[in-house]
């Protein structure tokens, strides 16, 4: 069988087994170098079809996702933390040691979007779904490219608002313009069709099911002609997250698939909210789908890079300090 001979998913599960033993997933040096192995496993091109794996293996990744997503979160919060300590925190972004990958992130679908919107214009309302504790692409999104765009962040979790809501407090621009909001989505209704793009998150949905009826509501309930940004995975990087085929956005038209070749982990895909009902769509088929293996072109070869965790001194973990650093979700 395909999934005990190929060596990648033989050391997927062997990372796997060994994540999941953990007590913890805060920030350590365990969790930093297991993390770190399965980042660099799955970040060179490999031609696994992951609906394709067998169900244990399929078991495994599902599972797999969700510790990296727990992690994730661990993450962002402790540096949500270590910035709020800062009477201006947005002042001091760069001490989370992955600042410059969303720098260049945002940076990559900024051009995404305005290749995509009418005119090449800018949006003045964005909603982003699964913002976390440290929402980055929105602080950098509306400091460094949309100056005059509100953007609402929807999260569950109330603490990663809380967390989030300090860091743009102090700063008299974004405090006015980047809101947060704790709800699950899926009670959003009215309030979607208000803006022009919404982003959603890689981990907002991690199994297939949940995914599907995240996309399913927001085609319901966003405005005919908004955009939506949906954050997926290819190859093996879909260990790491989701996989959200483009022709499973009913209700949207695909018009741009971008799969990374470098050490960005995420692919995007930018849909538009089409003026027909879902069930036309189920039924005619009219799903459109154009792919773009590369976005309009960047100033810099890569749009968004991957560095080793390294060890910092500001996170204790019994008697070590350590640094975990996880690719971008997104936020």
């Amino acid at each position: 069988m395909v999934c005990q001979e190929d060596p990648l998913i033989r050391t997927v599960c062997e990372l796997y087994y060994k994540i999941s033993a953990l007590e913890t997933l805060s920030p350590c040096r365990d969790v930093n170098a297991l993390l770190t192995q399965l980042v660099r496993l799955c970040i060179p091109p490999h031609p696994v079809d992951v609906s394709a794996l067998c169900t244990a293996v399929q078991e495994v990744r599902s599972n797999l996702i969700r510790l990296c997503g727990e992690a994730e979160g661990l993450l962002e919060a402790h540096f949500s933390d270590l910035l709020a300590s800062f009477d201006r925190p947005l002042d001091h972004l760069s001490l989370f040691p992955y600042y410059n990958n969303y720098i260049k992130l945002a940076q990559l679908e900024h051009r995404l979007l305005s290749h995509h919107l009418p005119g090449g214009g800018t949006p003045e309302t964005i909603a982003f779904i699964g913002s976390g504790p440290l929402p980055l692409t929105s602080i950098v999104l509306a400091a460094n490219h949309l100056p005059a765009a509100a953007f609402h962040n929807y999260d569950i979790d109330a603490a990663a608002n809380s967390r989030a809501c300090r860091l743009v407090l102090p700063d008299p621009d974004l405090s006015q313009r980047v809101h947060f909001h704790t709800d699950d989505i899926m009670n959003v209704t009215v309030e979607l069709g208000n803006y022009e793009v919404v982003f959603l998150a890689a981990l907002v949905g991690m199994v297939e099911e949940e995914k599907a009826r995240v996309i399913a509501h927001l085609a319901k309930y966003m405005a005919p002609g908004a955009i939506l940004m949906v954050r997926s995975a290819y190859g093996a990087r879909a260990f790491l997250y989701p996989v959200v085929d483009p022709s499973d956005l009913r209700g949207f038209e695909s018009l741009s698939v971008y799969h990374p070749t470098d050490e960005v982990i995420n692919s995007v895909i930018v849909a538009r909210r089409t003026s027909a009902s879902i069930e036309d769509l189920a039924i005619s088929g009219q799903a459109m789908i154009k792919k773009e293996l590369h976005p309009p072109p960047l100033a810099e070869k890569k749009c968004c890079e991957i560095k080793p965790f390294f060890v910092n001194p500001l996170i204790p973990c019994g008697d070590i300090a350590d640094d975990l650093a996880i690719e971008h979700k997104s936020s």
